[in-house]
């Protein structure tokens, strides 16, 4: 398969880069943590570069910034904001990012593969991994004898960043005249960001349903069109609009419009795309599944405006 496979709108599909972190433990020795990343987050891999310190930094994994090909990018130490201790610092790898419309590196052990492969491959974590990872994994991939996390970038670099941590963000919460008459689905895999989406859309007056993955809204979305087929009643009749990240476990944003586009009695649904991934390519592809808005993850007042837009569109004739 060529790269370009990965835009075709029927492909439920991504590649992760493997990644390790060499944890020292207390006794002495040494335990390799496997993790991955969404390759559509990464521009480039590099050896540790020189690094200049930044002064008077308030997190310990900040490394300092470096220069590349003349953009001065932060970077950032994975295993302290982890928790743990790199065990060895000589052959360090530097996954390089852009995602949320940031610049940003990531200091790891070293970088191993590529898997192919499609989205119900990715296990939503339980309770209990969330718990010890601090939020921060939002899928589990299991391969041959090993496990791999896929982090949650975005949280990462928002609690080193506050202009991307969506709680700080003010959101206008003003009542919309109607609203309570409207049911909204909200699909995201973070938990964090699904309360702070269907809080302020239940400020607004709207009635809200949130879900962990792409996989959750297709199985209530089937389970309300039969409940109104039922009832003799539209799908539409009993939800109104549908807000999807596109990372999410077992199914993706684009997979979840497409099937939403291709079913009937779904059709005229209208789905927004909401994500730090809105990159050209994957702005076409969001275009050709049938989203009706494109929304870049953190822009809450821009994902606000839009969803006011469409229900004035769509919903109020």
């Amino acid at each position: 398969m060529t790269q370009n496979s990965l835009l075709n709108v029927n492909n439920n599909e991504l590649e992760i880069i493997e990644f390790l972190i060499d944890e020292r433990l207390p006794d002495g020795g040494t335990y390799s943590g496997h993790y991955g990343i969404n390759v559509a987050k990464v521009l480039e891999i590099i050896r540790l570069p020189s690094v200049t310190s930044v002064p008077s930094k308030h997190d310990a994994s900040v490394l300092g910034t470096f220069n590349l090909r003349g953009k001065v990018l932060p970077i950032l130490n994975l295993a302290a904001w982890l928790g743990k201790e790199m065990a060895s610092e000589e052959n360090n790898k530097v996954i390089v990012t852009e995602f949320s419309g940031v610049q940003a590196a990531f200091l790891v052990s070293s970088v191993t593969s590529i898997h192919r492969m499609t989205w119900d491959r990715i296990e939503p974590p339980n309770q209990y991994v969330q718990a010890y990872s601090r939020e921060s994994i939002t899928g589990v991939l299991r391969i041959q004898d090993r496990v791999l996390f896929v982090l949650d970038m975005e949280k990462i670099l928002a609690s080193l960043d506050s202009t991307l941590d969506m709680s700080q963000v003010e959101v206008d919460t003003t009542p919309v005249e109607g609203a309570g008459e409207f049911h909204l689905l909200v699909a995201d895999d973070s938990s964090s960001l699904r309360h702070i989406i269907k809080s302020s859309l239940e400020k607004s007056g709207f009635q809200v349903t949130a879900v962990g993955s792409g996989r959750e809204a297709w199985d209530y979305l089937t389970q309300l069109r039969n409940e109104a087929q039922s009832k003799q009643m539209e799908l539409t009749d009993m939800v109104h609009l549908v807000i999807s990240d596109i990372e999410m476990p077992e199914m993706d944003g684009h997979a979840l419009t497409l099937k939403i586009r291709e079913t009937p009695g779904m059709q005229q649904l209208p789905v927004i795309l909401f994500s730090s991934l809105i990159t050209e390519a994957l702005h076409d592809k969001g275009v050709k599944v049938g989203a009706d808005r494109q929304v870049s993850k953190p822009d809450l007042p821009g994902l606000s405006k839009i969803i006011r837009e469409l229900i004035a569109e769509k919903l109020h004739k």
